[in-house]
């Protein structure tokens, strides 16, 4: 029992003399005010962070709007123009000018339409080997 009371004591001296000086307490008092003041301007430059690209997604989408504003007033002047109606007049009322002749072309026949037809890539394919291909588009004289 004297064992313990006498560790006690000195474990008690050791904290008030050692420990618990002014000394000590002035070190951990600014150690805990550092580690605050580091996290709160760690806060402060993530929540700038996130302001900031909010406000360039916002000026980003300001600008997508004026430029869908400008090509919408360039479209109400383009329909108010006289080249917009005449052409308009041509196509919806068969219109036509002084000194114009309307010439009404019949469709295409089929053997018109298949004159040139488009060679598939299975085709090409079909006709020369891999290695062929290869040799082709490295020497084109091949």
């Amino acid at each position: 029992m004297n064992k313990i009371k006498t560790w006690v004591r000195r474990a008690e001296y050791r904290l008030r003399h050692d420990f618990l000086v002014p000394e000590n307490i002035v070190l951990v008092i600014a150690v805990i005010l550092c580690l605050t003041w580091t996290y709160q301007s760690i806060v402060a430059m993530s929540r700038n962070w996130e302001l900031s690209e909010r406000l360039r997604a916002e000026r980003k989408s300001l600008e997508l709007l004026n430029i869908e504003v400008e090509a919408a007033e360039l479209e109400n002047q383009y329909y108010a123009s006289d080249e917009y109606q005449e052409l308009m007049a041509r196509r919806n009322l068969d219109k036509k000018t002084e000194g114009e002749n309307m010439v009404v072309m019949p469709e295409n026949s089929d053997e018109a339409k298949n004159k040139y037809q488009q060679v598939t890539v299975t085709e090409v394919e079909k006709k020369y080997s891999n290695f062929d291909k290869w040799m082709m588009y490295l020497l084109p004289d091949y």
